[in-house]
This record gives C-alpha cells, structure tokens and sequence, in this order.
C-alpha cells in the first residue's frame, strides 16, 4: 500500500518542478463545497480551480483523499483605480461556495475589491439540426425560411463551464477579508477592514452597510475587522472579530446598522504576561461558527478559544499553538512573520478541528516547526515526516497531496480545510491545515 501511495500520479498540472513556479501558481485559499466532492482553489494568479473527488478512491482506503482537476477558470484580473492611482490585485482572497439545489455548483470567490458568483455546470450534448442559420453561421433572413427544424441533441464529450452569473463590486473602499452566505441563501456579506455590507445574490449594483467602524477621524481608529462569519442557522446573527481580540456578535433585528452589538466577547488579559507584541498577538485573524451554532471558534497567532454564546467574559477551551515561539517573537517581528494570519474550522460533527500552521521544509525531511495542540480533541504532536524522494517536488508544489495522504487521514466529514503556499527567505514554507484529533482525556504529553 506504502508503494502505491508513493508512486501515484499527481496531475500533470501540479507535477511542475518549484523552480518554475511563479508567484502567481501560489495558492492563496482552498475551499471544500458542503458534500466534500469537489475542492476549490484559489491563487494570486486570480485563477480558481476545482478539483473533484476521485469516484473509484471512495472504496479503497489509501485513496479516499484523491482529487482529480474537475474545471480550470480565470476568476479575477489585475486591475487599476485610476482615481485612487491603486493597483488591484487579482489574488483570490475567498471562496464560498453555495449549497447545491440542482445539477450547477455556485461559488463565490473574492479578491481586495469585488466578489463574483460563478456557475459551474457540466454539458455532454449538444443541439444539431438548426436551419436558422446557413453554412457559414449567419442568420438568414426571416422571408426565406418557410419551415422550422426542431434540433436533436446529440452526445459530445463532457465539457465542464464555468460562467459568471453576478459582479458585485465598487462597494469596499478597503481591501476584502471575508464572505459568508447566510442561511437564507438569499444574501450574504462581504467584510473589510472598517465595514460589512449585506448583499442580495439578485441584486449588484446595491449593497447595504451593516457594520461601520471607521471613525470620523482616522487618527482615532484603534481597530479593524479581521474576519466575519453568519450564524449557521438564523439568518438575522453574525459575528466579526477585531484586531484588538475582540469578538462582537450582531443581530440584525435590532437595527439596520449594527453599530451596537448584542453580544461581546472579550478575555481579560493578564498583566504578567504583557508584552511589546501582546496587541500583535492577540488579533484574531479567524472566526467561525459550530455547525450547531452553539459555539465560536477564534484563532489569533498563539491561541486557538473557543467560546460558548452564553459566556462572553471567557472563553471555555483555550489551546495554545506555537507556545514556544513566545522567546521568539522580536525576531518573527523584525522579517514580519508576526504578522502572518492563520485560519481554523470545525468538522462535520463540530467534535473536531482544523488549524493553521507552518511547515518548514529542510533537505530530504518534512519536520514540523511548531507543537500542535488539539481543540475539543485528542493533543497530538505531529512527528517528522520522511519525505520520500520521488515525491519531494510535489510536496513542495502541490499541497493538496500532502494534506490528505502521508499526513491526514480520510477527509470524510470535513466541509472545509484552507491552505496556502508562502515564499521564505530559507527553503520553502508552506502554511498548512492541520487536523486535531479528538481528546477524550487525559493531558498533553510534556
């Protein structure tokens, strides 16, 4: 089974050598739809491409995590606000996707400015038989046709399109963190740095604002949004979390802008642990909802908490994540991986969890750089990982492998995982999903 891990073929659109990959192959979110069947990817190229689970894998073991290249599109091009001499990037920074209510997939992804729908549909016929046009394709004239022909569909290889059903843009003044859809399926908000807004997927050229936390003057501003997620149940709550560690939960109900929260969830800090880069530190870069909305998990550069709705002064788990970075962090301030931003999900039956990490490629061995704690799980510590040969390219070029094979058991139940490639100045990292698994009892081992 070992050899048959190792020797599988990756597609050949991710069997590049690194040494010609460029900035734009990096890969900048993932995103599993609700069945778990199809992975979306999005990159700083702006491109987003989808991968489908491989049918036959289902049955065998070793191969339940085997995608396979479903559809290819260009989602975003790089583009130029002449008015604020800004350039756009094209990186895709989200993407959604919507439940499924027939045989099209809808995904939502986002860049720093503009969120796009995108239907995504398959087509293995097509219609033969038109006389409306001649043999060189022109319509012909209305007077000369004196019968019509209805068209027989004929059978054609499968074709995969991907076609944009709605632009929703020119309503963020600051660059785009997150997108949720709501559980009404009929909007969902997009956040960035100082506002929220509410959409309507029938509606683009008209947004409302729902939170706004710029100040009239900038000089005051002490925080921005980081993340912003709606309740997986009632349509009316959300909640968005702060670079000052806070989280706020909303309810729409209460007023059109949510200037007020309902809800405020904030741990006290302890003052022997005060620090130069405690503000740094504690700004959540995640948030994210149960699947049963009862809880909240947050995810700031050290700390993984999860909250409880119904206790806002702390929180009831708190997991630490690269505790020994703590003696480090002057210099992970001076390169500024300080300010690098994790994510964290739940799985399906909200028991599980999946953080965000890095990894350090060093020689022929892939080694964990940091302990991983797990959340509402099992405490786990990753071993070294030997990385075979033949395989070391793709480990570093592909992604997606390495998550659900040598280092992750089957992705079953999981409706979302994120990864994302980063260049460093040493080697190769790779900031990747990890999984925790459950913690029945007893403590970490020392």
């Amino acid at each position: 089974m070992e050899e048959d891990i190792d020797t599988r073929k990756i597609n050949n659109s991710f069997l590049r050598d690194h040494s010609y990959a460029t900035e734009a192959d990096i890969i900048s979110t993932v995103e599993f739809n609700h069945t778990g069947e199809l992975l979306a990817t999005g990159d700083k190229g702006g491109r987003v491409v989808i991968f489908q689970r491989e049918q036959e894998s289902k049955n065998q073991v070793h191969r339940r995590g085997e995608y396979n290249v479903y559809s290819t599109f260009q989602s975003h091009e790089p583009e130029f606000d002449y008015l604020k001499s800004l350039e756009i990037e094209e990186k895709i920074n989200k993407i959604r996707w919507l439940p499924q209510q027939n045989a099209a997939y809808f995904l939502l992804s986002t860049n720093d400015k503009t969120v796009k729908l995108w239907k995504v549909s398959e087509r293995d016929k097509r219609p033969e038989g038109y006389n409306l046009k001649d043999e060189e394709g022109r319509l012909r004239d209305p007077a000369t046709i004196t019968t019509l022909r209805v068209p027989v569909l004929r059978p054609m290889d499968l074709m995969v399109e991907a076609t944009p059903r709605r632009v929703f843009a020119n309503a963020h003044t600051y660059h785009i963190n997150s997108i949720s859809v709501n559980s009404d399926y009929e909007t969902y908000m997009s956040a960035d740095d100082l506002r929220i807004n509410l959409w309507n997927f029938e509606i683009t050229n008209q947004s409302f604002n729902i939170v706004d936390i710029k100040p009239a003057n900038m000089e005051e501003l002490t925080e921005v949004i980081t993340a912003a997620e709606f309740h997986p149940h009632h349509c009316n709550t959300f909640v968005y979390s702060s670079s000052k560690g806070t989280i706020r939960l909303c309810d729409m109900r209460a007023s059109a802008l949510c200037d007020r929260h309902t809800k405020f969830f904030e741990e006290p800090e302890d003052p022997s642990n005060r620090s130069f880069f405690s503000e740094i530190i504690s700004s959540i870069s995640d948030v994210k909802f149960s699947h049963s909305g009862r809880y909240i998990m947050t995810r700031d550069y050290l700390t993984v908490k999860v909250w409880d709705l119904n206790m806002e002064n702390r929180p009831i788990e708190t997991y630490q994540v690269h505790d020994y970075l703590r003696s480090k962090l002057c210099s992970l301030y001076e390169n500024d991986c300080i300010f690098d931003k994790f994510e964290c999900v739940w799985n399906g039956s909200d028991r599980q969890g999946l953080i965000t990490s890095h990894v350090t490629a060093v020689g022929d061995k892939v080694a964990w750089n940091a302990k991983m704690s797990a959340f509402i799980g099992d405490w786990t510590d990753v071993p070294e990982i030997a990385c075979p040969p033949q395989k070391k390219k793709v480990y570093f070029q592909e992604t997606l492998t390495f998550l659900s094979t040598e280092i992750m058991p089957p992705l079953q139940g999981w409706n979302s995982i994120s990864a994302s490639l980063l260049p460093a100045p040493r080697g190769l990292n790779h900031s990747i999903t990890l999984m925790c698994p459950r913690r029945d009892s007893g403590d970490p081992p020392a």
